[in-house]
């Protein structure tokens, strides 16, 4: 009764709508010999995935705007049938430059979007948690990467997602019980970090 469509029209027939997001660059991995699948989140849509058609070619209009935990402004036409959306354009607001200066900055950002992928669902709007990865990549774009910030992450994602626990379980125990697992890359980083850390107290 309330159909917008027109007379022997279909919904795969209808114009698909262009959307306009900011995005942080979580992953990105090769399609085709020509394109690649980018994984971002999103303040508005959460998690998604986009084909970049042409990507990898060397005049392609993405060139130099695909990079890891790139802020960006992106445009894609969603699929009515699969996960993997359009890309259409980017937009790059913020490189986080000084985030790649050091191995260990590099290993922690990883970390917070291995942590996120966890405790996240795709296409699902978690804004809270969008804002606070884009502080950590602020974060560390500026700053060394430290055991603190990983835990101050930890606690403030415990936080958003209302998973505290009981007094005494630490953020991380938290996050493992509710979630099953951790990032298996979590005990190494800890390591890095610690070893990091007294190379600068000696120095």
């Amino acid at each position: 009764m309330f159909s917008s469509s027109r007379p022997g029209s279909s919904a795969s027939t209808l114009p698909r709508r262009l959307e306009t997001t900011a995005a942080i660059l979580l992953r990105k991995i090769r399609l085709t010999e020509t394109s690649l699948i980018v994984t971002w989140f999103t303040a508005d849509h959460g998690r998604i995935k986009t084909v970049a058609k042409g990507a990898r070619q060397p005049k392609s209009r993405f060139a130099g705007l695909l990079d890891l935990f790139y802020d960006c402004e992106i445009q894609f036409v969603r699929s009515r049938r699969s996960e993997l959306h359009i890309l259409r354009e980017v937009v790059l607001r913020q490189p986080h430059d000084g985030l790649r200066r050091e191995y260990e900055r590099v290993a922690l950002a990883s970390y917070f979007v291995e942590v996120v992928e966890l405790v996240t669902e795709p296409e699902h709007p978690v804004p809270e948690i969008y804002h606070l990865l884009q502080r950590a990549f602020g974060y560390l774009a500026g700053q060394a990467a430290t055991r603190r910030a990983l835990e101050h992450f930890e606690a403030e994602l415990v936080r958003m997602l209302g998973i505290q626990g009981q007094a005494g379980v630490t953020p991380a125990v938290a996050i493992g019980r509710a979630y099953q697992r951790l990032p298996a890359a979590r005990a190494g980083l800890l390591r890095q970090l610690q070893s990091a850390e007294r190379r600068q107290a000696g120095a």
